[in-house]
């Protein structure tokens, strides 16, 4: 049975360590993935977070432009490009749509649609786009999605995002993990 399948893009498309170099090189820091233990990086960095906000609106293009594609995430969006809806749903601003497609394109990933929303809260195109299931890295994004459009949110498992979780938010730690849960739920949906 053919789904609609929301994704978010950076840090479940793309690998969540994908920001690291650019705030390590340009903050003179030696972060790993493993000391960013909630979303917000002003604690983590020596500016203040009007400062780091102004270094990420002029950096975001040539991160989104550069990051790599998260561990297994290619293999399985293949395997689904073909049998269901791809949507992603992204924060980034629409301004970023053409760096967006073409990164798309050059990592070799199919999509029905993209979607830069300009902010955090995804439910209204959740909603608007009709989709079966969300992929997610934000805690709070999946919890809110799962509990306004009632369908199940994979939650990418990071240090960032280790607030407990709802029944119907699923915590996997990686794209064969996903996998396997939507594998397993579609055949239950039929």
């Amino acid at each position: 049975m053919r789904k609609r399948f929301g994704i978010d893009i950076d840090g479940t498309v793309t690998c969540p360590t994908a920001l690291l170099p650019y705030l390590n090189d340009s903050f003179k820091l030696n972060l790993t993935l493993n000391d960013i233990t909630q979303y917000d990086l002003t604690p983590f960095v020596n500016v203040s977070g009007e400062e780091l906000a102004k270094w990420f609106l002029e950096t975001e293009p040539e991160i989104y432009a550069n990051s790599p594609l998260a561990q297994g995430a290619k293999e399985i969006l293949t395997r689904w490009e073909e049998s269901h809806e791809l949507y992603f749903i992204s924060a980034r601003n629409t301004h970023l749509l053409n760096i967006t497609k073409n990164w798309f394109i050059d990592k070799g990933l199919k999509f029905d649609h993209i979607e830069l929303i300009g902010s955090h809260d995804k439910i209204k195109a959740a909603k608007n786009y009709q989709v079966d299931l969300f992929f997610e890295d934000k805690h709070d994004n999946a919890v809110m999605i799962h509990e306004e459009c009632n369908i199940p949110v994979i939650l990418f498992d990071t240090p960032y995002n280790r607030d407990p979780i709802l029944d119907g938010v699923i915590r996997v730690n990686h794209w064969n993990e996903a996998y396997a849960w939507v594998e397993n739920w579609l055949k239950r949906s039929v």
